[in-house]
């Protein structure tokens, strides 16, 4: 039996997405020796199988979109879209499921990565099982980092697993369109999907649970989007339940069974109904915790309980997005390093150099679906829960000169969520073509707070559409 390597680093972090990466890359710039453990591709999720593939799917489906509501262009753009081009563009973003590129930065920073399967084995101990077999232990001197992020959550459907359906890796990855697709969920994973191969050919059927799409936003979004995927053709059928799905040996098409008797035939199937955590084989149990679980945290991303162990990202259940993740693990890297320079106190405070206080306050997001959703900070009805005295304004995105400008029949909405005590902004959200960027502006109001006297001195630029913000405070001031 081979004798296990041991290694001694400052830090060793499990997982190298997005989130893992940026924690090396901080505490490296920190002077902190770092190792990086990944078992499958480095740049993790994000970059093979969900935002960057899922993204390039989407970018042709919605440019043509946009093109089809210019005069002009019409006509040009009436065909359908190149289906091998589309995948090609897709692959190509991907590096064809290589990471190469992405092993590159990582050493080019100064980070150690080991291949394989990395498990906790007690106190600041990581072990190592690499591909063809060979052992590592690895001892952290300041601090372990779990940044395994999330994999698909399937229900407990009769039928479901022997089905084999999609998860959002098999529907950002097809090379082939099917000919028709059902998708369970009505979130983000759902919509965009269903926007993506909808565009490539695909008849899609959206089952929903819940009474409209995009429940997590303004209920607004939800409907401006399932009344354009279905006018694109889509069928969105809200208040549905699934009870089995039938699909024999695994292969062909299936058969989706609904509560009541109703069934829909297809010859995909995509199960989007949310995310569990990475964190079943990684050695909780020997640290003490249960594997499988969430991880909480305190505002530096260190573990409730622990002075040496960090979970960044996805794992720890504060917000579950990309770009929430690589913030999260400045803020983390930051306080590993302050940490080990014996730096005291911390700045732990709201907005502090340790504190991942916009995960509570301003997290931003896009839907690339078509039309685009954008949001950041409270709904109305998170404000309200809250027990906050706000108004909620509202304006017509059509009716700015920037949007028709934009697209013939400019339909979209626009909202903000003011504290009326403050007179800051709490939120706000977009939905219409385009509007993915106009949220920046509102993420710098809202984690700014920014009062609204001051944002009435923001001139925007005639005409774009992100002249909404001054129509927006007009009606706020009547």
């Amino acid at each position: 039996m081979t004798r296990a390597v041991e290694v001694e680093y400052d830090v060793v972090v499990l997982g190298a997405g997005p989130t893992g990466e940026n924690v090396a890359d901080r505490t490296r710039a920190a002077g902190l020796s770092t190792a990086v453990v990944e078992s499958e591709l480095v740049g993790g999720e994000c970059s093979y199988w969900a935002c960057i593939p899922s993204k390039a799917l989407l970018r042709p489906a919605l440019a043509r979109a946009d093109a089809r509501r210019v005069p002009g262009l019409r006509r040009s753009v009436g065909g359908p879209l190149d289906t091998e081009a589309v995948l090609a563009h897709r692959d190509h973003f991907t590096g064809d499921w290589k990471d190469d590129g992405q092993v590159s930065w990582l050493e080019s920073v100064g980070a150690r990565i080991h291949r394989g399967h990395g498990r906790l084995d007690g106190p600041r101990r990581v072990t190592v099982t690499g591909p063809e077999g060979e052992h590592h232990v690895l001892t952290a001197r300041h601090a372990v980092a779990v940044c395994t992020g999330t994999r698909a959550a399937l229900p407990e459907l009769p039928g479901l697993t022997g089905a084999k359906p999609w998860t959002s890796r098999e529907a950002t990855s097809s090379h082939r369109v099917p000919g028709s697709l059902a998708v369970i969920g009505g979130g983000v994973v759902a919509t965009e999907m269903a926007t993506a191969w909808q565009a490539l050919g695909a008849r899609v059927t959206v089952l929903v649970r819940g009474g409209g799409l995009l429940p997590r936003m303004e209920p607004f979004v939800g409907e401006h989007v399932a009344a354009a995927l279905t006018e694109a053709g889509a069928d969105i059928r809200t208040d549905t339940a699934v009870a089995a799905v039938v699909r024999d040996g695994g292969t062909g098409p299936l058969t989706v069974v609904l509560e009541g008797g109703d069934h829909i035939d297809a010859d995909e199937l995509l199960v989007a109904t949310g995310r569990a955590p990475r964190t079943d084989d990684i050695g909780l149990e020997s640290v003490g915790l249960e594997p499988g679980s969430w991880l909480p945290v305190d505002e530096t991303l260190r573990v409730t309980g622990s002075d040496w162990l960090y979970a960044v990202g996805d794992v720890n259940h504060r917000a579950l997005m990309t770009h929430q993740g690589k913030y999260q693990a400045r803020v983390a890297g930051a306080a590993i390093a302050a940490r080990a320079r014996g730096t005291a106190p911390l700045e732990t405070g709201p907005w502090g150099a340790h504190s991942a206080t916009a995960d509570h306050s301003a997290v931003p997001q896009v839907v690339f679906t078509d039309p685009e959703a954008a949001a950041v900070g409270l709904t109305l009805a998170e404000a309200q829960k809250q027990g906050r005295r706000v108004r909620a304004v509202d304006y017509d995105l059509g009716n700015v000169s920037g949007a028709g400008l934009y697209a013939d029949g400019y339909r979209g909405h626009a909202r903000m969520i003011v504290d009326e005590d403050r007179r800051t902004l709490l939120g706000a959200t977009f939905v219409g073509p385009g509007v993915g960027e106009l949220l920046h502006s509102a993420t710098i109001a809202v984690t700014g707070e920014v009062p609204l006297d001051r944002l009435w001195h923001a001139v925007p630029s005639f005409p774009t559409i992100s002249e909404v913000w001054l129509r927006l405070l007009e009606t706020y001031r009547g």
